[in-house]
């Protein structure tokens, strides 16, 4: 009997998360029986076998249904829907996968374009990623090349530290 009321007393520690609680501030005698007694009304404890479901899991209709969450209002989901309506964000009909402001864009608002880098300044900082050193490798080590052979960009990082602390004004050509 006291062999039996220890070991279920170990399985129900482990199902409650006793590392999570170790990291926490030590719980009450009191708390720990509180949330035992929930756990055993919700049946959020493991169900014997090798299921590795939980009571309320195989046994839905034994256990009360957790309360849904909130959904949206009704006015929130047509006034998303006008707003799409508008905008042209719908999925156009047929096969395309596109949205109707793709296929006739001359009907909708056109869309605010962000400004991006002009192609010097990408070509720019490319050329200065593979001066660096600072490009993925090729393979699958998800490392720079710096980090891979760092004693190949060593050089080139302090040089570059140099060229960019000499003032632009000094007449030195780069």
């Amino acid at each position: 009997m006291k062999l039996a009321r220890i070991s279920a007393s170990l399985m129900l520690l482990a199902a409650l998360g006793v590392p999570a609680a170790q990291a926490q501030v030590a719980k009450t005698r009191e708390q720990v029986k509180a949330e035992l007694a929930e756990a055993v009304r919700t049946g959020n404890m493991p169900a014997s076998g090798d299921s590795g479901l939980l009571l309320n899991e195989l046994y839905p209709q034994r256990y009360p249904k957790p309360a849904a969450a909130a959904g949206r209002t009704r006015e929130s989901v047509r006034a998303d829907l006008a707003e799409a309506m508008r905008s042209g964000e719908m999925i156009a009909a047929g096969e395309s996968g596109l949205k109707l402001n793709e296929v006739e864009p001359q009907r909708y608002p056109a869309r605010a374009v962000l400004a991006g880098k002009t192609r010097e300044q990408v070509r720019a900082e490319t050329a200065e990623a593979i001066r660096s050193g600072d490009i993925l490798a090729v393979g699958e080590s998800g490392l720079k090349l710096n980090e891979l052979s760092p004693e190949r960009y060593a050089g080139q990082r302090g040089l570059h530290a140099a060229h960019a602390a000499m003032p632009a004004a000094s007449g030195v050509m780069r």
